[in-house]
């Protein structure tokens, strides 16, 4: 090696989606740039030895940074209908909403994140994502429930798209996403649909039970939620179908989905979207602190697991988690399922989530050539090393 390099030598190395074992060297130019992973007795001297496991750096598939300014500001255990009013009340821009920002984004970048699938439903965010250190996937969201509306939601949506797209100069980096299907009309999903032209597509699915017994009979708390927020869904005909396999026939014109909580998701659910979406395009993220701070509840992860699923995971934002780390997340999932592995869950913070989100030839993997971040993983905690 002639340029100016690092060894780098853990408990272990993980390398996107395996364990190589202790006796790996892991090298890197100053840059961070991958040059090699080398056994340790061809590495020489100047070893730096951590006593912790190597890891690329975390993929955040699903954030709201815009939410920042309302940490501490909503209850925990509302239910999602109680969650979005709180939201919808409380999220305006301040002069704390910029300064919230910025300190959220610190904190995805120290606790070891390098790329962020990020929702965004006004340019609150530009100025911070113009010279960030982080990846920022912008997915702009669209909501209106009523089908006359939908052309009139896609003209103000794609003005912020626009301004994204000017603004950052990198097209790739912004599309059209859906917020959830209940808050979603068909023609508003055909809208979207048309602008998908290969992109990622992120949804908000099946985080509550009641999102289904809407669907599925026209049932449950979304009715107050309507309600509450003066929209006449008299329009509105029971599908006889659960919210996923509701929307999903919708979205056809896209690279790659990101379905987002999926609590409720069943197996007939997942059954019905390998038939919709190719398995290998298809991402169910995880965001374990935002479901207990909301619903108090967990997805069955291992019926994920069972099925093959592509898992990926998130933090969601501060109006509904304490923290954006995460290995907070990982940290909670194995509190609850001690069964599953620490490879598997590395590789759906690290290698599936740079899938999901397109950058896989970026970041992800400890792959020659890339810069995917590196961090230092105990049972405490992760940081970021390079």
């Amino acid at each position: 090696f002639t340029m100016e390099i690092r060894k780098l030598k853990g408990t272990n190395i993980f390398n996107g989606t395996t364990f190589l074992g202790a006796d790996k060297v892991l090298v890197i130019d100053k840059d961070g740039t991958i040059q090699a992973i080398i056994n340790e007795q061809d590495a020489g001297s100047d070893i730096e030895i951590y006593d912790a496991i190597l890891s690329p750096g975390f993929i955040n598939a699903h954030c709201h940074i815009e939410l920042s300014h309302l940490k501490n500001k909503i209850p925990t255990s509302t239910g999602l209908v109680q969650f979005i009013l709180q939201i919808l009340k409380l999220r305006g821009l301040n002069e704390q909403k910029l300064a919230a920002m910025q300190a959220a984004a610190d904190e995805l970048y120290q606790s070891g994140t390098v790329a962020v699938g990020d929702i965004c439903n006004t340019i609150d965010s530009l100025t911070l994502k113009k010279d960030s250190k982080l990846y920022w996937q912008n997915f702009i969201e669209v909501s209106g429930f009523v089908d006359s509306m939908a052309h009139k939601k896609m003209e103000e949506i794609l003005g912020i798209a626009n301004v994204f797209k000017t603004t950052l100069n990198k097209p790739r980096q912004v599309s059209i996403v859906p917020h959830a299907p209940y808050s979603v009309s068909k023609s508003l999903f055909e809208l979207i649909n048309a602008q998908a032209n290969n992109k990622t597509i992120s949804i908000h699915n099946q985080e509550t039970r009641t999102e289904n017994d809407f669907f599925k009979n026209k049932t449950g708390d979304f009715l107050n939620l309507y309600q509450n927020l003066g929209i006449n869904i008299d329009h509105f005909e029971a599908t006889q179908k659960s919210s996923l396999q509701t929307w999903m026939p919708y979205i056809t014109n896209t690279d790659r989905v990101i379905a987002v909580h999926n609590t409720f998701t069943s197996v007939d659910d997942i059954a019905f979207a390998k038939q919709y979406i190719n398995p290998h395009k298809l991402f169910y993220c995880l965001c374990p602190n935002a479901n207990l701070y909301i619903e108090n509840c967990m997805p069955n992860i291992n019926l994920f697991i069972e099925n093959n699923c592509n898992i990926v995971l998130g933090t969601d934002s501060y109006a509904s988690n304490t923290s954006l780390n995460i290995y907070e997340e990982i940290k909670t999932i194995k509190n609850h399922f001690p069964e599953i592995t620490m490879e598997q869950i590395l590789q759906w913070a690290t290698f599936n989530g740079a899938k999901a989100l397109g950058v896989e030839d970026k970041f992800g993997s400890f792959h020659i050539g890339k810069k995917p971040g590196v961090l230092l993983i105990t049972n405490e905690y992760a940081k970021r090393l390079a």
